[in-house]
């Protein structure tokens, strides 16, 4: 993407900064701290201790966990009825980008709660647990699923007594983000749940399937890369490294290549 030329010449875009462009902007500055998803999947590094030898075999690589297409296996009805409607207020569409779900976030979201992110394999979940910091990361006792499957009916509880029995879905816009912004506060108190908490790991759950490679089931047709100007999984960039500013002129490509690919 082209850099501006000036620092005064960016201050009237900052005042057009919308929602997108401020998660666009959190995504891309925390890319390192938005791989956790990915990072606690099956890809993640093999828990092995190697001394005096190399730790990989040659010609040996761990094969991605390709979301499939078909039935949810982590979300029930009703909570997919919280969450696609949620993640949208999130990342809404506009002329820029699709939605959260048109990019099928929702979709990356229950692949990865149905496998080892969700359950927690690389999490330290043991006590004590006292409250404590965000320099500090997670710190909880529950899974990220046990977290969202604890939290979203203790949500649709508040929001039913603050809405007259209403359902998230059934809110309006402008109610559905007084939600969330409560959440993220820590200004809605839940029963059973801490909503503050989940809200943190849902919005960063949220932009790591928007900005995911396909293969984990977001990111729809790569429309957040070409959103970006992002080239994708190219296998080779050394010719661009030193040319800042230009774009580099390739569609996208994933893990698993791109539609019209073909064997030679």
């Amino acid at each position: 993407m082209n850099r501006p030329r000036n620092v005064r010449g960016r201050s009237m875009e900052t005042k057009r900064l919308n929602r997108r462009g401020l998660l666009i902007g959190g995504a891309l500055a925390g890319s390192a701290g938005a791989a956790a998803a990915l990072r606690d999947g099956p890809l993640g590094a093999p828990p092995h201790t190697y001394s005096g030898a190399m730790p990989w075999t040659e010609g040996a690589a761990d094969v991605p966990p390709i979301a499939e297409p078909g039935g949810f296996r982590f979300f029930t009805d009703a909570e997919r009825a919280f969450i696609e409607p949620a993640i949208d207020r999130l990342i809404p569409p506009d002329s820029h980008g699709p939605s959260a779900s048109q990019a099928d976030v929702h979709v990356f979201l229950d692949s990865q709660l149905a496998g080892p992110f969700g359950r927690g394999d690389h999490f330290y979940l043991g006590g004590p647990w006292p409250k404590g910091v965000p320099e500090q990361g997670y710190q909880s006792r529950l899974s990220p699923a046990q977290q969202y499957r604890t939290s979203i009916p203790a949500i649709e509880r508040y929001v039913g007594g603050k809405f007259n029995g209403a359902t998230f879905k059934q809110l309006s816009v402008e109610h559905q983000d007084e939600v969330l912004k409560e959440l993220e506060s820590g200004k809605a108190v839940l029963a059973d749940a801490d909503g503050q908490v989940f809200f943190t790991m849902f919005l960063q759950n949220v932009l790591e399937g928007y900005f995911s490679d396909p293969i984990y089931g977001g990111n729809k047709d790569m429309a957040a890369w070409k959103m970006i100007g992002f080239p994708g999984a190219h296998y080779d960039y050394r010719e661009w490294a030193q040319r800042h500013g230009e774009r580099v002129p390739f569609p996208p490509v994933g893990i698993k290549g791109r539609p019209g690919w073909s064997e030679a």
